[in-house]
This record gives structure tokens, C-alpha cells and sequence, in this order.
């Protein structure tokens, strides 16, 4: 039943992507086994199953489901559900290749936060990897989406090759690819595991310096999106430091080394996110930071509180999303100034992506207002608490923007009408990003604590009171000061990220990769060439003595039995008297030989 969580989704997704004449029924299909996948997920949070099984030379590996991989599964799986049912009124075109990979997708991330091994683990993040390239260029006809999948493959591909080193790493020093128990390896081996898996998370979760893929990952379909920001890929990173905290904390440096990454990144690419005027791009760069509190999660050990963090911002984030996408399909465009009274125009949507907005801004009582608070109270350094509180009304600041924006009076644009199964995962999203602002309750906050086996010191009132207040004066101040100046470039650019990784590490990867081309054409290549070359000039330069001898032996051979056969033919005249001639010959000649012999 374990293997079957994510063996159904990617045995199903697989042959979706592979049959080109599903189409009619690819959504059902995909809707329907993502159902089964939520309940699939449901029993195993409730039994905590585990598998086992041994791959190379006898090591163990499998699956497991404990409290942490409990509530990743079901959040996997609710938020793949709803992005499947908004997909199949959204996606009109290669639906049955679309849903194939979407579930692939879903299955790989299943198998990352259930793996107790680095090999299982493995496996599914790099089909995560693959299936994020093939999603993101799904659009495969247009050459600058191909571009930008292939920047975010490259991007995050090179920073995956820290996970390979922590493996080998982790079998060096413990003779063992467990997951539990990597943080007991002897130096330098504990050392390298957790750099290794430092920069591999750092790199999925696109935190600095690699967030500069996930603006490029924008240029897939809105469900790949909402998928993508939310629950899967980039989540994994922040999973995958929360689950290895004790690894983290055992260095002595790893732990700092990635709070102040995650702190940073939250401050900074909150900063691009108020820049940005594009709603995508704004919710892009949001989730950069947001991620980012998930990651200062890992690195001041409020696992709780990072777990919970990164629950309350699937359902905020693929809610966002959804409907972002919705309008874009809708109204042609994505464009902040060319959203007002998007939100009027069709209420559903406006009041859903209200409800998530304010939620991304940390109002009270909304979700990311607690969760986001459950981190910070674990923070000890003044300067990582200042900079994650910064972080914090920064967010204030381009969630407010985004609601101010589609609730402006506005719209001379024509609207097509939005399918029902487009608004169908609307309102069960806008009540999670309500709800799940109830772990901040005493009671509830010690049963999630209990049920991920870490404590969660919680904020209290005064903390969050001021949190709260703070957030909503940033919000109203949004409302009645508008931000009239444009934004620096470098800020909406990103940071320039993406230029310094062409100059430092794009281009110097791409004239090696020429280097190496021509190498192999020419040297390689002209080596195997020059074998059979030489062998064939060897070939002719033997041939002419050598034939000619061997010929003339052949040759006189041939005619000396060919002459003996014409000498042999003569006595034979069919006369009888010569034969008896012949055999008296023939004995005379026998007995001189006996006579000479005796």
C-alpha cells in the first residue's frame, strides 16, 4: 500500500504522457487518481507505514511515513488535487501529455518526503528535476519558454550535484545512506554531508543565490505554477533542511550558515516582490521569501513552526496562483495596472485571492500571520530577528499591493467566463489559509508538536498583537499612499541574479561544454577514425608481397595437381591388355623395392 502512494500517480502519469489520443479523458483520469492519492495519503498519516528493501550491496532503503512525512503527504496531495481540478477546466490543449506529467511530478515529490535513504531520495528528487524541465517548457513549440526551462533545469541541476556528494559522503563516513543517523559521521565526512545538502536545498528552494531560476520558471502553464510554488519542488528544499536539522545543528556552523540564508533571502527577494508589475512575478518572488522563513526555520531548529509555515503557504501560494492564472486566461494579462477591478468582475475570484493575499500579508488571524511568528519566537541573534521582521512587512507591503491592485476600480477589457471547475478549488483553498491559523492555539500547537516530535515554543500575545498591528498599518498605508516611483532596476531584475550566474557560471559552463564538443570532434573522434585508417593502410601495404607469395604457392599447388591428374589420365584407355601390362609393371617395381628393402 506504501509503494502504491506514489507508484499509482507515476505508473498512471506515465502512461498519460505517452498517449496522444487521451485527451477527452486525461483530466478525468488525472482528477480521479489524485483523489485516490489523497486518501491513499490519508491512511498512511493515520497507520505510519514503513518499507524496506535492499539495493546495493545489501544497504537497506524504502519508505516511511513519520510525523513530518505525514503532513507533507497530505499536503502533496490535497493541493495536486485541487491543481488538477482547476487544470482540466484551464489546460485546452496536449491535455493527456499535461496530466501525465503533472502526475509524475506529484508522484516524485511523494517519494522525496517519504525516502529514509539518500539513493530513494535521490530518485526522487531528480525526477522532480526532470519533470519541472518538461513542465515548465510544456509549451515546447515557443524557443524563449524552452529557454527559461532550460535555465531553471541547468540552474538547479548544477546545485542538485551537492546531493550526489552528501550520499557519497554519507556512505564514506557511516557506511550507511540513511537519513537517520547521517549526523553521527566523524569529520571531515559530517562536514561535507551537510555542505552537500546545504547547496542542493539551497538550489531547489531557490534561495540566494539561485532564486533567479524561479522567475524563469514562470513561463509554464498557471497550474504548474501553483503546483511547482506551493507544495512540490521548491518546498522540497526547505523539507529536506527540516528534516535533516539535527545534521544541520551537529556541524556548528551548517545551522547559522542556513538561517541567515533563509533570513536574508526572505528580506531581500520581499524587496524584488514590491518591485515586480507583474502579478506572476510578484507572487514569484513572494514565494522566494516566504521559503525563506522556511529555511531560517531549519536553521534556529523551529521545526514546528517551519513545518507549519510551509503547510499554511501551500494553500496561500497555489490559491494565489490558481486565480492568477485564471485571470490571466480570462483577461489576457497579468499586468498590475491592467488588473483593476478584476476582482469586481468576477467576486469569486477576488474574495479567494483577497482571503490568500491578506494571508500572504500576515494579517491577523489568517494563516502565515502565526506560522510566520511560531519562527520567529525561536529566533536567538537580534540581528537574524530584525531582518526576519523586516522580511515580514516587506510581505505586508507587495501582498497589499497585489489585493489594492485588483480591487481598484478599473477594466475596460473584455473577460471570457471562467469554467466551473476553475473555481471549484477556490473556496476549500481560501478556508485552509484561514484555518490553519489555528495551530497558533496552545492546545493545537502542542499537538503539532507532539505529532512532528519538536518543540514549538510558541509567540506570545504581545508579540503577536504586535505583529498583527504592524501588518495592517503596512497594508493600509499601501492603500492610502500608492507607490508612484519605479522601482530600481537591479530590484526588478531580480538582483541581477540571473546575469551574474550567465557571466560567472552559464557561459563559462556553455564555452566548456563548446571546448569539449570540439575536443571530442576532433581529437576523440579523429582517434577513432585514424584505427581503422591505419589499419586499412597497413592492410594495403601487406597485401601485395604477402598475396603475390601466398598466390604463387596456391598457384603451383593448383597446377602440379592438375598436371599429375593429366598424367594419370593417360593410362586409363579402357583397353584390357594395357592394364594388365600395367599391373606386371607394377609388381616387377614392387618386388625390386621388397629386394632392395630386405
Amino acid at each position: 500500500m506504501l509503494w502504491l502512494l506514489p507508484g499509482l500517480p507515476i505508473a498512471t502519469g506515465a502512461v498519460l504522457a505517452v498517449t496522444r489520443r487521451a485527451d477527452r479523458v486525461a483530466p478525468a483520469v488525472a482528477t480521479a487518481v489524485a483523489g485516490v492519492t489523497v486518501l491513499l495519503a490519508g491512511w498512511a498519516a493515520v497507520v505510519r507505514p514503513a518499507v524496506e528493501t535492499t539495493l546495493f550491496a545489501r544497504l537497506p532503503a524504502g519508505l516511511a511515513v513519520d510525523g513530518l512525512a505525514a503532513v507533507m503527504v497530505v499536503t502533496v496531495a490535497v493541493v495536486a488535487l485541487a491543481v488538477l481540478v482547476f487544470a482540466a477546466g484551464d489546460i485546452r490543449e496536449e491535455r493527456s501529455r499535461f496530466s501525465g506529467l503533472m502526475l509524475v511530478f506529484v508522484g516524485a515529490m511523494l517519494v522525496t518526503v517519504m525516502a529514509t535513504d539518500f539513493v530513494v531520495l535521490l530518485m526522487g528528487w531528480e525526477l522532480m528535476g526532470a519533470m519541472s524541465y518538461a513542465l515548465i517548457g510544456f509549451w515546447w513549440r515557443e524557443p524563449d519558454r524552452v529557454r527559461s526551462a532550460s535555465l531553471a533545469f541547468v540552474t538547479t541541476r548544477a546545485a542538485d550535484l551537492g546531493l550526489y556528494l552528501a550520499a557519497g559522503c554519507a556512505l564514506a563516513g557511516t557506511l550507511s545512506l540513511g537519513l537517520v543517523g547521517v549526523e553521527a559521521a566523524e569529520r571531515p565526512w559530517l562536514d561535507l554531508i551537510a555542505g552537500g545538502v546545504v547547496v542542493a536545498a539551497l538550489g531547489k528552494s531557490a534561495q540566494l543565490p539561485f532564486s533567479f531560476w524561479l522567475s524563469r520558471a514562470m513561463a509554464g502553464p498557471s497550474p504548474v505554477s501553483a503546483l511547482l510554488h506551493s507544495a512540490t519542488m521548491v518546498a522540497a528544499g526547505a523539507f529536506l533542511l527540516l528534516r535533516l536539522q539535527p545534521l544541520l545543528a551537529a556541524t556548528g556552523w551548517a545551522a547559522t550558515l542556513v538561517a541567515w540564508a533563509g533570513g536574508l533571502t526572505a528580506l531581500l527577494l520581499g524587496a524584488v516582490a514590491v518591485a515586480q508589475r507583474e502579478l506572476k512575478q510578484l507572487l514569484a518572488a513572494s514565494t522566494c521569501a516566504q521559503v525563506g522563513f522556511m529555511v531560517l526555520a531549519a536553521g534556529v531548529s523551529a521545526v514546528a513552526g517551519g513545518t507549519a509555515h510551509l503547510v499554511a503557504h501551500a494553500a496561500v501560494k497555489s490559491l494565489l496562483f490558481l486565480v492568477a492564472g485564471a485571470w490571466l486566461t480570462t483577461l489576457g494579462t497579468q499586468e498590475l495596472g491592467e488588473l483593476s477591478g478584476a476582482a469586481r468582475r468576477h467576486r469569486l475570484t477576488g474574495v479567494t485571492f483577497t482571503i490568500g493575499g491578506l494571508a500572504l500579508a500576515g494579517l491577523p488571524p489568517l494563516s502565515l500571520w502565526v506560522t510566520k511568528d511560531l519562527i520567529l519566537a525561536a529566533v536567538d541573534s537580534p540581528a537574524l530577528h530584525v531582518v526576519g521582521l523586516a522580511a515580514t512587512l516587506l510581505a505586508a507591503v507587495y501582498a497589499g499591493q497585489a489585493v489594492i491592485a485588483v480591487w481598484r476600480p478599473g477594466g475596460g477589457w473584455e473577460a471570457r467566463p471562467m469554467s466551473v471547475l476553475e473555481q471549484v478549488p477556490l473556496p476549500p483553498l481560501a478556508f485552509l489559509a484561514v484555518a490553519l491559523g489555528l495551530v497558533g492555539m496552545p492546545a493545537v500547537l502542542a499537538g503539532w508538536s507532539r505529532l512532528l516530535g519538536a518543540p514549538a515554543p510558541g509567540p506570545g500575545p504581545v508579540e503577536l498583537a504586535l505583529s498583527g498591528a504592524l501588518a495592517i498599518a503596512v497594508v493600509v498605508l499601501a492603500r492610502l499612499r500608492p507607490q508612484r516611483r519605479a522601482a530600481p532596476g537591479f530590484l526588478r531584475d531580480w538582483l541581477r541574479l540571473e546575469s551574474a550566474a550567465r557571466l560567472l557560471v552559464w557561459r563559462p559552463l556553455l564555452a566548456a561544454g563548446r571546448g569539449l564538443a570540439r575536443f571530442d570532434d576532433h581529437v576523440v573522434d579523429g582517434l577513432v577514425r585514424a584505427v581503422p585508417r591505419g589499419g586499412m593502410a597497413v592492410a594495403r601495404f601487406a597485401r601485395s608481397p604477402f598475396e603475390a607469395g601466398v598466390d604463387g604457392v596456391v598457384s603451383g599447388v593448383s597446377a602440379t595437381v592438375a598436371r599429375l591428374g593429366e598424367l594419370a589420365r593417360r593410362p586409363q584407355t579402357g583397353q584390357v591388355h594395357t592394364y594388365f601390362a600395367q599391373a606386371a609393371v607394377g609388381l616387377v617395381l614392387l618386388a625390386v623395392v621388397i629386394a632392395l628393402v630386405r
